[in-house]
């Protein structure tokens, strides 16, 4: 039975999701990504998930070693998109708080495993390049969607086009990730809040993209306990 890919954890409220093949600079292999939905969807009821690798790396991208395959068989081709898209959209509709903890190489579908959470933090020798014009491939729409509301149409094509690899503080420049440095003053300031409220505002960010109209959450938490709860202890400070 061969070994899993992903590796799910619990710490209290936080928890983490794990890369575990080092060996290959945790390159996810086709049969991984429903895999990864899986383990997506095991972490639902935690306050906030942390996506990181095992290792040097954060992720290498979609194993190579498969594309033989897809060149001879339209299923497999079909099931590996399907199944990526799928393990993506599980992890951008979490309802909790989602942070990419960057360390190493990010590259490829592992640019676009980052790119599904609501944050990306790196390190500072995280280095990140999208290169699938190198090999003779395009990179999926709905990940060069995301990559073009993060950075702009014009950084974007910079780095589709010329593969080039990026180090954190670019990549910081350019909007691509939202912080260099450690993960766990993050961790601490989001858990500080109130869980409905950070479900809520995640669905109004998600909102915000299509320019909807007012979500009717907003009505119910502002009238909640929780609310009088932590206004009265503000009001005491």
């Amino acid at each position: 039975m061969s070994r899993a890919m992903f590796r799910l954890t619990r710490d209290g409220a936080v928890a983490r999701l794990t890369l575990d093949r080092p060996e290959a600079r945790n390159a996810i292999a086709a049969a991984g990504w429903a895999e990864l939905a899986h383990a997506v969807g095991e972490a639902g009821d935690a306050r906030l998930l942390i996506v990181s690798g095992a290792g040097a790396a954060f992720c290498a991208g979609a194993d190579l070693a498969d594309f033989p395959v897809f060149r001879e068989d339209e299923a497999a081709r079909i099931r590996f998109r399907v199944e990526m898209r799928a393990a993506l959209d599980r992890l951008r509709d979490l309802p909790v708080p989602t942070i990419a903890h960057i360390e190493g190489p990010c590259y490829g579908a592992g640019v676009a495993l980052a790119m599904a959470c609501d944050l990306r933090i790196a390190t500072a020798d995280a280095r990140f390049a999208i290169t699938p014009a190198k090999i003779g491939i395009s990179y999926p729409q709905e990940d060069v969607h995301r990559l073009v509301a993060l950075v702009g149409p014009g950084q974007a094509a910079r780095l589709l086009f010329t593969a080039a690899a990026i180090g954190a503080e670019e990549a910081l420049r350019i909007g691509l990730v939202e912080l260099v440095g450690g993960v766990a003053p993050l961790v601490a300031a989001i858990l500080a809040n109130d869980g409905a409220s950070l479900a809520a505002l995640k669905r109004a960010i998600a909102l915000g993209r299509s320019d909807a109209g007012q979500d009717w959450r907003f009505d119910a938490l502002i009238g909640g306990e929780e609310a009088a709860r932590r206004l009265e202890a503000l009001r005491r400070k």
